[in-house]
């Protein structure tokens, strides 16, 4: 991207009904921008109610903004508009909103320790039965259960980004066998072998454990389908961590509630925040977290710091990092 000659008119929008951890102060911004060498070629504006955000469009370059805000007819409200930076990961809400002559670029990797982390701790989770001891506590019943270490099963990372790395890292650590999903298929030294969706009917049914970290788009909607869940071993248990659409979640519920799987961890759903009548609020040998498992509690700094550092190649001109390929979704 060719650098800017002028002043850039960035604007800063937050959500107000998101998390604090992901609200982005005027008072952090400056005060880590202080230093910047780019200080003087950038004009910014804050705003968090959405008659701020239409304001600011009309002559903004650069968009920082939380994932799930309208912004639609962007074309129309943001006629000088160049280039969008999420504060998320994910885009598969904000990307259909986007026309094409405007760069969009994410936050991706900024979830990597932590996810990795959470990933660790749900297959750990899992192969010692804490889904099936809340369960049993929910009743008020007695009822022991016992599993061999985990070292020696295996574990099937579908998504090998950043996250599904560090979580196969770790799960090597663990002394685990770690097969990996991309679409590419490309060889990843933290993972034995990878391969490619296609390779997926093979691969299930020798998953002791399937961790799913994948973007939604139109090849990921539905990819672990009822057939699909159908593959894999009773004893198997799921994590997802990705995004809610990838799995059949009816179908997982029904598997869970007739003792065909071995237990699941979600903190994805279809819907979100999950409404109250969801069946799955009721699963048996389910632990279900709201959609914050891999955001580290500084998220809002770590996000502001990678765009920062965005801002510095984009006023001098320097390719953007992580930049969304339309093609693919993500």
């Amino acid at each position: 991207m060719a650098p800017s000659s002028s002043l850039v008119r960035l604007h800063v929008q937050t959500n107000r009904q998101a998390a604090s951890v992901y609200q982005i102060t005027p008072e952090m911004f400056h005060a880590r921008a202080a230093a910047s060498p780019w200080r003087d070629r950038v004009a910014e504006s804050f705003g968090h109610e959405p008659d701020h955000l239409d304001a600011a469009l009309a002559d903004a370059e650069v968009l920082f903004v939380h994932g799930r805000l309208d912004l639609g007819r962007l074309s129309e409200r943001a006629p000088r508009l160049k280039w969008i930076q999420s504060t998320g990961a994910g885009v598969d809400r904000l990307l259909p909103q986007v026309p094409e002559g405007i760069v969009v670029t994410t936050t991706s990797g900024i979830h990597a320790v932590k996810g990795g982390e959470y990933a660790m701790t749900a297959l750990l989770m899992l192969n010692h039965r804490v889904p099936h001891f809340v369960t049993a506590q929910r009743a008020s019943r007695w009822d022991q259960a016992f599993s061999d270490p985990i070292a020696g099963k295996t574990v099937l990372v579908i998504g090998a980004g950043s996250i599904g790395t560090a979580a196969a890292r770790l799960a090597r650590q663990f002394g685990m066998r770690v097969l990996g999903v991309s679409r590419s298929g490309q060889p990843n030294p933290a993972v034995d072998r990878m391969y490619r969706p296609a390779d997926l009917p093979t691969l299930l049914p020798q998953a002791d454990f399937v961790l799913v970290i994948l973007p939604l788009t139109d090849e990921t909607r539905g990819l672990l389908d009822r057939a699909a869940l159908d593959l894999l071993p009773r004893h198997a248990g799921v994590v997802n961590l990705g995004r809610g659409a990838v799995i059949d979640n009816d179908a997982l519920a029904e598997k869970l509630r007739r003792g065909e799987l071995g237990g699941a961890v979600l903190d994805v759903y279809p819907a979100e925040p999950l409404p109250p009548s969801s069946p799955l609020w009721s699963t048996p040998n389910l632990i279900m977290s709201p959609h914050c498992a891999v955001d580290p509690g500084s998220y809002a700094a770590f996000a502001l710091d990678h765009f920062l550092d965005n801002l510095q190649r984009y006023v001098i001109g320097q390719p953007l990092a992580n930049v969304v390929d339309r093609s693919l979704g993500y």
